[in-house]
């Protein structure tokens, strides 16, 4: 991602070179770096932290793939040289706390890098937004183009069932002044998109219909003009299911950082 006027994004190399010390690392992951789609939601998210003054940093091309892929396929060994090298890295630059916009990447740095040494504080991007609305830091001038419109949250199953957050990216909406409408199968028993456990990265197993169609309908059925996501795996196979039933002229599938920043004007 290509630094310009607009948007600020120092690395934690060059803040340590100067002397200075990042507030908080923002762990941008494979995704928010490499796929089209999601590095929207990685330029909407630094815009957020620039307009609160958040002091932060990226590492930048010293970040790699946390392993979390590499596990859930089956390969331990990748795994643990994948995390042991990023742990050793953000040991090295005393890294304490951690920012992610992607669950995957949030639900292995919290609770599978202590095992090997790294201890963070680590939240989900969803997690800072609510609170940044809470403190009075993002005041979204009465919810923008979204107000009163109908949205639905699809629920990441490493960020709800993983980890149980659930509320979080539900107040970021409710700060919109959008009408949150729920899908049949939500939070606790909310239905996974089809990507996570790895299978983002292979072929589907047999069957009548994928996963993936079956949750778009469910969100479709609500009635949403939005469908909002906090999960770079979630955002790509909702929004196959969207071009899957060709209602992309209809209906949006956007990050949580994504309607935020557009209802700041960002």
């Amino acid at each position: 991602m290509s630094e310009n006027t607009e948007i600020k994004i120092p690395t934690v190399a060059d803040m340590v070179a100067a002397g200075e010390v990042p507030e908080i690392l923002f762990w941008v992951g494979c995704a928010g770096s490499y796929d089209d789609r999601y590095k929207a939601v990685t330029k909407a998210f630094v815009k957020i932290l620039n307009k609160v003054g958040i002091k932060f940093a990226v590492l930048g091309p010293e970040e790699t793939c946390t392993g979390d892929p590499a596990r859930r396929a089956g390969n331990e060994f990748l795994f643990q040289m994948q995390a042991m090298a990023n742990i050793q890295l953000m040991n090295s630059y005393e890294i304490k706390k951690i920012v992610t916009a992607c669950p995957h990447c949030f639900n292995t740095i919290k609770n599978e890098y202590p095992d090997l040494g790294g201890n963070y504080d680590v939240i989900h991007h969803s997690q800072m937004l609510q609170e940044l609305i809470n403190d009075g830091k993002l005041t979204l001038k009465g919810g923008g183009e979204f107000k009163g419109k109908k949205i639905t949250f699809h629920d990441s199953c490493y960020l709800g069932r993983a980890n149980n957050v659930y509320e979080a990216p539900r107040e970021v909406l409710e700060a919109l002044d959008a009408e949150l409408v729920e899908m049949k199968r939500c939070k606790t028993k909310g239905l996974c998109c089809g990507a996570g456990g790895a299978q983002m990265f292979k072929d589907a197993e047999p069957g009548n219909k994928e996963i993936n169609i079956e949750r778009t309908e469910e969100a479709l059925e609500t009635g949403a003009k939005v469908i909002a996501a906090a999960c770079p795996f979630c955002m790509t196979m909702m929004s196959d299911g969207v071009k899957n039933k060709e209602k992309e002229s209809e209906v949006k599938v956007k990050d949580l950082a994504e309607l935020i920043a557009e209802a700041e004007g960002l």
